[in-house]
């Protein structure tokens, strides 16, 4: 067993979602959110080395020598399965693990909007999730995939980095490859994937112009296709997509964006309400007639009232699903009330009256 698996086994036992290690400060668990170190001295640098050195394959070490960064997924002795970034920094290598659980949640289980299971009724078109790092982007994306793969028969290629949860066939033939070993970047996945009969293209994130001008194209040409983005709402999912490609396919872009893209749900991930877990509260554009036409004539900036005012079609607004879900006490209002854009609708539940020195001053007057 490598010695870096009594970390990793700690980790999982106290139920934590990732596992810090990293020269000079002790091993570190994030909890719910918080990062709490565990009772153990300072990690060292060769010590630390050594630790990862263990579970990397020949071509990963050749690699992290020459100083990159390394992504890969880790099965430990113990069974735990885990996303690995390795690093360095100025003290020495550091890593963090990431658990994945073994059994692939459900949109049930992670209580998800309604609308986001009616979306994988979808056969052709582009779906995004988007979220800063660590907001649950691809469990809601791998319970897209099982709910797919559990009642549709369909060819299914999902394109990670690395492969997290493992996909067993079910109604479906679910092919999981991995960028790295498998592919050598997004954009030659899915032009792969393309000429092997997909029915549903996943793509585990839109990085770069390239893999987002083929995602496109093949959403275009009848496939669905699931991907990410790392935004913090729907505008800004939307601007990114236009600003990413070209000056001279910005008509082009706009133009699929108004007739092939589906959704965006933006998530955070807020303490619950008795502080024992999170969860997962989105934002969600649903394309209508409406908001093409605002992408058309460049008036991203309205499409915030059509999410107001779009609760028919399973819209909503981050803010507004905060204060639901506060008043609903299913998560911790002053948790809710850090994530939310216009915080003055939040500032009647907060509890710590610290945060409310996050509200704007009032702006000051001009001299007269």
């Amino acid at each position: 067993m490598a010695r870096i698996d009594a970390f990793l086994k700690l980790g999982t036992q106290q139920g934590c979602s990732d596992i810090h290690l990293a020269v000079g400060v002790p091993p570190m668990l994030r909890m719910n959110g918080d990062l709490i170190p565990i009772k153990f001295r300072e990690l060292r640098d060769t010590e630390l080395e050594s630790y990862i050195t263990e579970i990397l394959t020949p071509n990963q070490s050749d690699y992290f020598l020459r100083g990159n960064d390394l992504d890969f997924s880790y099965v430990s002795a113990e069974g735990g399965r885990f996303r690995v970034n390795v690093y360095r920094k100025d003290t020495g290598v550091g890593a963090t693990f990431r658990t994945i659980p073994s059994d692939v949640p459900t949109l049930d289980s992670l209580k998800l909007p309604p609308i986001v299971k009616k979306l994988c009724d979808y056969h052709q078109g582009m779906i995004l999730v988007t979220g800063s790092t660590g907001t649950g982007k691809s469990t809601t994306l791998a319970a897209m995939i099982d709910l797919l793969n559990s009642s549709r028969k369909l060819n299914i290629i999902s394109l990670e980095d690395p492969i997290e949860f493992v996909h067993r066939s079910k109604q479906s033939q679910v092919i999981q490859r991995e960028l790295g070993n498998h592919i050598p970047s997004f954009a030659e996945g899915v032009r792969a994937a393309m000429r092997e009969d997909p029915d549903v293209i996943l793509v585990g994130e839109l990085r770069d112009a390239a893999t987002i001008r083929m995602a496109m194209t093949a959403a275009e040409t009848g496939h669905l296709v699931l991907g990410t983005l790392h935004t913090t709402g729907a505008v800004k999912t939307i601007d990114r997509m236009i600003d990413a490609l070209p000056a001279e396919e910005r008509e082009q872009t706009k133009g699929f964006l108004a007739q092939s893209l589906l959704a965006v749900v933006t998530q955070v991930l807020c303490k619950t309400a008795d502080g024992r877990g999170r969860k997962a509260i989105c934002e969600v554009l649903v394309m209508t007639k409406a908001i093409a036409k605002l992408i058309m004539t460049d008036q991203t900036h309205q499409i915030p009232s059509q999410l107001q005012t779009g609760r028919e079609f399973g819209m909503q607004m981050l803010d507004q699903a905060l204060i639901a879900a506060v008043q609903a006490k299913e998560v911790d209002p002053d948790d809710a009330f850090i994530y939310a854009t216009e915080k003055r609708a939040l500032q009647k539940f907060v509890t710590d009256t610290t945060l409310l020195a996050r509200l704007e001053a009032p702006a000051a007057m001009p001299p007269s």
